[in-house]
């Protein structure tokens, strides 16, 4: 398969274009400088140069025609500001979902947060961060074109990935490993009878496999 992904230079990403290209995947990453094309390369994926603030939807959607799959794991990342986190988080993803829908991709993954919300008060960062992805979540709930999850992981850590988690409509909070986050991204794609569902996932004690499997009836 062919997948595209955007912000493939973060954290999440980097694993998932790993775990892609070590099962004979194409993986292609979207990033916003040449300086990071080459950790691309090391992962095993394809680094494609386009900066999805200022990008036209017919350039986004030439990268990605013919995919089999996107995902949208773009961030404007810590030290940016509010009008950042709208820009990034909200702007590019309504754009690489209006691309993905050009490109006729039908299988559209998206990277949210836990307590995403447009409404979501507060003047902090942080509570601007939850408004945009919010908002692109709302976005995404209306768009007949794409078969869409929506992925809202808890608080993201860098321990190794234990394969064991909570994955449902509500999970609760709690911890996450980035590995076990790009482990889900993986499954979620390859189970498109998931298309529709807004999951939360953390850390817990049922193997990935059966916990998307028992959000899709037949799936396993």
């Amino acid at each position: 398969m062919r997948i595209v992904i955007a912000g493939g230079h973060g954290r999440i990403a980097l694993r998932l274009e790993r775990l892609l290209a070590a099962r004979g995947d194409r993986a292609v990453g979207i990033i916003r400088t040449e300086e990071q094309a080459d950790d691309l390369r090391a992962a095993g994926a394809e680094p494609v140069v386009l900066d999805l603030e200022s990008a036209p939807v017919r350039s986004v959607a030439a990268v990605l025609r013919g995919a089999d799959a996107v995902v949208f794991a773009a961030g404007a990342g810590p030290g940016s500001g509010h009008a950042r986190k709208d820009a990034v988080d909200r702007g590019a993803a309504v754009l690489f979902a209006n691309a993905a829908e050009r490109a006729g991709v039908r299988r559209y993954l998206a990277v949210s947060a836990m307590g995403a919300d447009a409404e979501h008060p507060g003047d902090e960062v942080f509570d601007a961060y939850l408004r945009a992805k919010g908002a692109a979540d709302d976005d995404l709930r209306f768009r007949s074109g794409l078969d869409w999850t929506i992925l809202r992981p808890g608080a993201l850590t860098d321990e190794p990935g234990s394969g064991r988690v909570s994955l449902g409509p509500v999970t609760g909070r709690g911890p996450v490993p980035r590995d076990d986050v790009a482990a889900a991204l993986v499954r979620l794609i390859d189970t498109p009878a998931t298309a529709g569902l807004v999951l939360e996932l953390i850390g817990g004690t049922v193997p990935l496999a059966s916990a998307v499997d028992a959000l899709a009836p037949g799936a396993g």
